[in-house]
């Protein structure tokens, strides 16, 4: 890239990181302190402005970048990712949107704490929300670097390095100083700018191919290399039954998983109602809707404008598709209109990648504070508040993000957010759907239902190729994978509903039917939410 490039998407993204500092620190001195600013804003969202949050949550660099660069990479297969993170969202409007928000406080424990008892049950939760918080910021960060190395033409991973580091240091500062209300005000500048410079992608190319659909994706199966079997299921996951079943496993996890994101559960509390929260996914399910469909319009436009080979000689796995085929829209490398695109959509990538990790914090941060240190803290020992907890939590939290991220810097960032839709819907989706809606469900059944999900989602990705015996690898040099699937879900998620299940029948105490009962009220009707 050209120093023209360089200089104008480093200007645009300093001028978003002013911003939003702007916002964060003017929300730090109008703030009571109290854990219900810190953790939900104060419950004063609209219904339009959390679901431009959600929004913004959700449409990640995983979404923006790694979605298209797989598209631009794979064809048919790729929009697998499209297609089941829009569908995901059906299960959360339908079956735990208003009832999470009846239910519970701040975090994912509450719902299930509310009948159980809560010390083991907060820390199994607690521990599984971290876990997946950790998954996705991985994924985040890998999006920041790949970014860096385009922008600074390949060179030096001094630079590359240094950028996840700023990254994981501004989402440490977004948390600690402005909390909740700060990380929603951020996520809806971030949404408005990534629909709008989406939109404009979108528009171009179709511009670009007169209108006409069928133009584009022959062109595009011209250019791949692949002909028309890249418009056609089975080129990444189509080769024996292991990619067909890493097909399954990977469609399950998506559009289970989201369900079981706790940066998205904890947003249903950023609003006063549960009819407010059902209508704050009503709107972000449009803005996610359009969202996707354009991705699928950007990756196979990437495909035919740039070319396969080309897209994956800039990243072995795509990731930078998307701000290649905004340089060749603007007119090409060297042109004014070349240049201010690609500093434009770098600049909306970079804000996506902030805002997204800052919301990821606050939650894992939320459960280290509001679950694990609530349950695990000694009576007789010196006591720390909640938010302070939570302050330092973000930081820890941040600094593990940092270390993984550069660890994982070769991986495609849809692929590593795959990982954690896994291990969220084998340990944190059984738990929730069995709390709100077993009857007999028990504290025993909770906690093997959770760690039933998360310790065979860990291992298997510990001991399947993506960590060892490929050439992608994490480690490509050594060889202990012993489990072929790269996604576990399809093994993970039916063992985390068994083990609740077995836990249940097991466990020696009785379900405690009158506060099952209370609870169902509350979840269907809200009486006595917070």
């Amino acid at each position: 890239m050209t120093g023209d490039h360089q200089t104008l998407a480093l200007l645009l993204f300093s001028l978003f990181v002013a911003v939003t500092l702007a916002i964060t620190t003017w929300v730090s001195r109008n703030r009571h302190g109290s854990a219900e600013e810190f953790y939900a804003g104060g419950r004063l969202f609209s219904p339009m402005e959390n679901g431009f949050a959600i929004a913004g949550d959700y449409m990640s660099a995983a979404s923006f970048l790694g979605i298209s660069g797989l598209i631009a990479l794979y064809g048919y297969d790729g929009m697998l990712y499209s297609v089941g993170f829009l569908v995901a969202w059906l299960v959360v409007l339908l079956l735990v949107a208003e009832l999470v928000r009846n239910c519970g406080r701040f975090t994912l424990a509450d719902v299930v704490a509310a009948r159980m008892a809560e010390r083991p049950v907060r820390i199994a939760a607690g521990t599984s929300s971290v876990a997946v918080s950790v998954l996705y910021l991985v994924a985040q960060m890998v999006g920041a670097g790949s970014l860096v190395a385009l922008l600074l033409g390949g060179t030096g991973e001094a630079a590359r390095t240094w950028t996840v580091v700023g990254v994981g240091a501004l989402m440490v500062i977004y948390v600690s100083l402005g909390g909740m209300r700060a990380t929603t005000w951020i996520q809806i500048v971030k949404a408005v700018l990534l629909m709008a410079g989406t939109v404009a992608l979108t528009v171009l190319v179709l511009i670009r191919f007169h209108g006409d659909v069928n133009s584009l994706l022959s062109t595009a199966a011209e250019r791949s290399g692949h002909g028309t079997a890249f418009l056609g299921p089975g080129l990444r996951y189509g080769g024996d039954w292991t990619a067909r079943l890493d097909f399954i496993s990977l469609g399950l996890a998506l559009v289970l998983g989201t369900a079981g994101l706790p940066h998205i559960l904890s947003r249903f509390y950023t609003v006063p109602t549960a009819r407010a929260a059902r209508r704050s996914v009503v709107w972000s399910i449009g803005l996610i809707g359009g969202f996707y469909l354009m991705t699928i319009v950007l990756g196979f436009g990437a495909a035919a404008i740039i070319g396969s080979a080309e897209v994956r000689a800039s990243n072995a796995s795509g990731n930078t598709a998307v701000p290649l085929l905004a340089l060749d829209l603007g007119g090409g490398a060297g042109s004014t209109g070349g240049t201010v695109l690609f500093a434009v959509v770098a600049a909306v990538a970079f804000a996506t990648i902030l805002a997204v990790v800052a919301g990821i914090t606050l939650a894992s941060s939320a459960s280290v504070a509001h679950d694990l240190y609530a349950s695990l803290r000694r009576s007789g020992g010196r006591q720390y508040g909640e938010v302070t907890v939570a302050r330092v939590a973000a930081a820890v939290i941040g600094a593990a993000a940092i270390g993984l991220g550069l660890l994982a810097r070769d991986l495609n960032v849809a692929f590593l957010v795959g990982l954690a839709f896994a291990v969220a819907a084998s340990a944190n989706l059984p738990v929730l759907l069995y709390s709100l809606f077993w009857r007999r469900f028990t504290t025993r059944g909770a906690v093997w239902s959770v760690y039933g999900g998360l310790v065979p989602a860990v291992l298997l990705v510990v001991f399947s190729p993506v960590v060892s015996g490929s050439p992608e690898a994490l480690f490509p040099g050594v060889d202990f994978h012993v489990f072929p699937l790269q996604n576990p879900g399809v093994v993970s998620i039916p063992l985390g509903f068994l083990a609740g299940w077995l836990g249940t029948v097991a466990s020696p105490e009785p379900p405690d039917e009158a506060r099952h009962a209370e609870t169902e009220v509350r979840a269907l009707t809200g009486a006595g939410a917070a």
